[in-house]
């Protein structure tokens, strides 16, 4: 169950990081000489709902690894900047913050 939540995690991530640039493509075509609003109107509400699937999934995974309450706090900010999720995925994963626990600290399941 916990390597779901670390996959959805990146694939959260990578998702975010996608919307914000097809965001703001939609941005550009919005405000540039084709003066079409259909780029925000369909990467909108697509980057709003993976933004907060994003911080949700920080929430689940910051709890099951015992992030630090600074490591959470970075993970949320990183939604704010375009594709600062992608960097942060990385960063975590170099760092171990998203291995799987040690065996001493996972609980113990009865076996039979």
């Amino acid at each position: 169950m916990r390597e779901t939540t670390i996959r959805l995690f990146v694939a959260a991530a990578i998702a975010e990081a996608c919307s914000w640039a097809a965001l703001l493509a939609g941005m550009a075509v919005k405000y540039g000489p084709p003066r079409n609003e259909i780029g925000v109107h369909v990467f909108g509400p697509v980057h709003g709902a993976l933004f907060v699937a994003y911080g949700l999934l920080v929430l689940v995974v910051a709890r099951q690894r015992r992030w630090s309450l600074w490591h959470t706090a970075i993970a949320l900010a990183c939604a704010v900047p375009p594709f600062a999720t992608v960097l942060f995925e990385r960063w975590a994963r170099r760092r171990g913050l998203l291995a799987a626990p040690a065996a001493a600290d996972r609980p113990l399941t009865p076996v039979g």
